[in-house]
């Protein structure tokens, strides 16, 4: 796709390269607004589970995410305001009056309208004067008796309460409607998310539960925290006390949020709605527009500016976004509809335009004069648990990633186990979502696949129980190095038969800073030996030359790892009796089989079969960051033993050692330096049990 001029040219240093950059988004969106101003429809033919007409109110609202931030601090030409605001102050008033053919009709049931009415209220509490006051009576009429359509509705008890919440505020401060007619509509909204609350600053998106549990991106940037400092600054005189409460919430989030972007600005992209984009860093546009003053290391405008601008910096780099026309596509780092939701129109991806609050500020303000910080990393390794969310944050010189146990999705989302379910996602290599039922179109990255119908099947982990953090220790002879946060849930695959899998997440450590480990314990209570495929994958990578977009070479020792083609890169994959790996110019990706060590007299209960390596090819499309890929995977053929007449259970194990190096645009220096061969030799060691002669000098225990 071409790059969008404005955008993916875009150096992103300051504001008026930030106006510059959401002015070109907006061009692209002109010349398919209706004559009325009221609806932009794409020419694309993609369906949502709502109407048409609500997916073109998408199109006009969602870019008032700009237009209301330019607004609140003008700070454009009259040529400017002509073009691109005038036909949305028009709009407005179309769209909301009925007897005009462009009235995008009153809200229904759990209807989209209700998501677009939050947009259209921020518009006119920014830009009040603009928006609201200089329209007729008859329009301010209009507009304000189709905002009142919102209440008194079905309302999913997820973050859509917010979008109540922000048009009754609309309609106190700018429509006029007395703050007693709705402040116990806003209280009853507000009050039940409270029980979103998971602490640490965090929220979950609707009750966290047995019924549900997501803490993404919606709890931040997308919805929650968001809205939280939209609310924070502009309802301060009517709601003194949960205003501090929002801040104070603020704050606490940021102190881990930042940690899921990497020093080169890319976010881990994980669970559901990723088309939004650059909407990730929306969180850190609405603290510069809300004037939050942050905790340490957080605590330097210039920190925050280099969050937010670092992030579309790496965005700019991705040409594939844009449709010919300029517009956004449905996908993430390029057009993707296996990845998408029932709910994306060609408009939805507008969403993004969020991250251009910061606009509301002015030029002269200290966020924006600040001078850029990084990351406030130190160099090395920062493995941090945010419990929350159940999430390990992993920030290393070679990969930024995450580990993750317990979240799902309880709606019939499209590949909720790949958004929710999977054990890392990855700054760098993304994850996979699935095409078909066939393993290569399952695309297994990152998870453990089981069948017990010999392949026709196949199960992921998706809700799982028990869920909680442990603790593993990294220990040199007998003394304890390291301690590592662990994660650890259980997994029932089938309901006809009682297997259970429970799952040890353990981090990089200091010792290993380039694998992560994964154990699996099977439990089997049936009366009955069940035979059990397994497939475990590491990072999907992407799987092609650099050059010609060749199939990689295959070599078959490690000695044959070496950069070719005058690169300062190896580009092969490599099989080998106990692990797969992939060197790409993305990285490098692997995943090796390794055996818990235990004492003879404990026995021998590892599950063994006929483990085979493979570098798996999935189906194109399915990583939403690169288009061809391959995985590094283990095959195993299981037996797992019955038990007797009282169903006492047997246990086995499987064990992986799973390899990640990721070349990024910060590290290409570095990657070129490592000695990737000798760094996939290393791999780390599990014991059973702690001390003793029998043991090697480094290895790591599981609490």
């Amino acid at each position: 796709m071409p790059p969008l001029t404005g955008f993916s040219d875009n150096s992103f240093q300051n504001y008026v390269d930030f106006k510059i950059a959401s002015i070109a988004l907006l061009h692209a969106l002109k010349p398919y607004q209706s004559p009325g101003g009221a609806r932009i429809r794409l020419p694309l033919v993609t369906g949502t589970h709502f109407d048409d007409v609500a997916a073109q109110l998408e199109g006009f609202a969602r870019a008032l995410w700009t237009v209301g931030a330019l607004m609140h601090t003008p700070n454009f030409t009259k040529e400017e305001y002509k073009e691109l605001i005038e036909p949305y102050v028009e709009g407005l008033a179309n769209g909301t009056d009925p007897n005009h053919p462009e009235y995008w009709g009153p809200v229904v049931l759990r209807d989209q309208r209700m998501v677009e009415m939050e947009i259209i209220s921020f518009a006119l509490l920014a830009a009040s004067d603009t928006m609201f006051h200089s329209q007729t009576d008859e329009a301010k009429h209009n507009i304000t008796e189709w905002l009142k359509t919102i209440n008194g509705k079905d309302f999913p008890i997820t973050n859509w309460l917010w979008f109540r919440v922000m048009t009754n505020l609309a309609l106190v401060k700018v429509c006029g409607v007395p703050h007693d007619k709705v402040v116990d509509a806003m209280k009853a909204d507000l009050d039940l998310m409270e029980q979103f609350y998971l602490g640490d600053g965090w929220a979950a998106d609707g009750m966290w539960s047995d019924e549900g549990r997501q803490a993404d991106y919606y709890s931040g940037s997308f919805a929650i925290q968001f809205s939280q400092l939209i609310y924070a600054k502009i309802a301060q005189d009517i709601d003194p006390d949960r205003c501090e409460r929002f801040r104070n919430r603020a704050k606490e989030f940021a102190v881990s949020f930042w940690r899921y972007f990497d020093g080169n600005g890319s976010a881990i992209p994980f669970g559901r709605s990723l088309t939004y984009r650059f909407a990730f860093a929306g969180f850190w546009s609405a603290v510069a527009f809300a004037e939050l003053e942050l905790p340490a290391p957080l605590d330097d405008w210039g920190v925050i500016k280099g969050l937010l601008l670092r992030h579309f910096r790496w965005w700019s780099d991705k040409h594939d976004l844009f449709n010919v026309d300029g517009t956004l596509t449905i996908g993430f780092a390029y057009p993707n509809m296996y990845m998408s939701e029932d709910y994306n129109s060609p408009q939805s991806p507008y969403w993004a335009l969020k991250s251009f609050l910061a606009l509301g500020l002015p030029e002269q303000h200290a966020f924006w004069t600040a001078q850029e910080k990084p990351l406030p990393l130190i160099d090395g390794q920062s493995i941090t648990p945010v419990r929350p969310p159940m999430h390990i944050v992993c920030s290393a010189n070679n990969h930024h990633f995450l580990l993750s146990m317990g979240q799902y999705c309880p709606w019939p989302l499209k590949a909720t186990e790949a958004k929710y379910g999977k054990f890392a996602y990855s700054s760098q290599f993304g994850f996979s979502v699935p095409t078909g039922t066939l393993i290569q179109q399952i695309a297994p990255d990152s998870t453990l696949a089981l069948s017990k119908d010999g392949g026709d099947t196949w199960r992921v982990p998706w809700k799982v129980s028990e869920h909680s953090f442990s603790t593993a220790t990294v220990r040199n002879r007998d003394k304890v190095v390291e301690s590592l946060p662990m994660l650890k849930s259980k997994w029932r695959p089938w309901k006809d038969v009682d297997i259970e899998v429970t799952t040890h997440l353990i981090p990089p450590s200091k010792r290993w800073p380039d694998w992560h480990v994964r154990v699996h314990e099977f439990s089997n209570g049936s009366v009955s030996e069940v035979q059990i495929h397994s497939v475990q994958g590491g990072f999907a990578i992407q799987g092609r030359g650099a050059k010609k977009g060749e199939v990689l070479p295959a070599i078959t020792d490690v000695a044959s790892l070496k950069a070719r083609d005058s690169e300062d890169f190896p580009e092969s994959t490599l099989q080998t009796q106990d692990g797969s790996l992939i060197c790409s110019n993305a990285g490098a990706s692997g995943i090796r089989s390794i055996e818990i060590l235990r004492p003879q007299a404990m026995g021998h209960s590892i599950l063994t079969g006929t483990e085979q390596p493979e570098v798996l090819k999935p189906d194109a499309n399915t990583n939403v960051m690169w288009q061809r890929t391959l995985i590094p995977t283990i095959k195993a053929d299981i037996t797992s033993g019955k038990g007797d007449s009282s169903a006492t259970k047997k246990t086995g194990v499987l064990a992986s050692a799973v390899f990640a190096l990721a070349r990024t645009s910060g590290r290409e220096a570095r990657y070129a330096s490592l000695d990737v061969g000798k760094l996939w030799e290393d791999v780390p060691v599990i014991s059973a049990t702690a001390g003793g002669d029998d043991h090697p000098e480094w290895y790591i225990t599981l609490d």
